[in-house]
């Protein structure tokens, strides 16, 4: 379980390294604060071209976090089919998705109220 004495910040660049190690696609980080009813502070989505390349983001992000921070998610969802796989580390829940199941669900417009920064790919 994350924990409390984590900063935010400090996860948030951890999970991105994660997922930049292994060529994670269209990061987008949607800051929640604002939104009174948001569930947590960040979400940070992104997608993989197929199911093995959304389970080595997931475990890239998984490794990244414990080696730095000494940290893993509170809990983890969809695994088995690597379509959308949620990672929740309560401040932070991370979506690692395949492109067309993104597209499919459209998290950033349901949160459309979100401050969203995309980040470049740096590959």
């Amino acid at each position: 379980m994350a924990k409390n004495t984590t900063s935010t910040d400090v996860l948030l660049t951890s999970i991105i390294k994660g997922i930049e190690e292994v060529k994670g696609n269209d990061i987008e980080i949607l800051d929640l604060r604002a939104i009174e009813t948001a569930v947590c502070d960040y979400f940070v989505i992104c997608n993989g071209s197929s199911n093995t390349q959304v389970n080595a983001i997931v475990n890239s992000v998984q490794k990244m976090v414990s080696k730095e921070l000494k940290d893993k998610p509170w809990h983890t969802e969809g695994s088995d089919n690597a379509e959308w796989v949620l990672m929740d580390y309560v401040n932070i829940v991370v979506h690692v998705f395949q492109k067309e199941i993104r597209e499919y669900y459209n998290i950033e417009g349901l949160w459309g109220d979100a401050k969203i920064t995309t980040l470049e790919n740096k590959y």
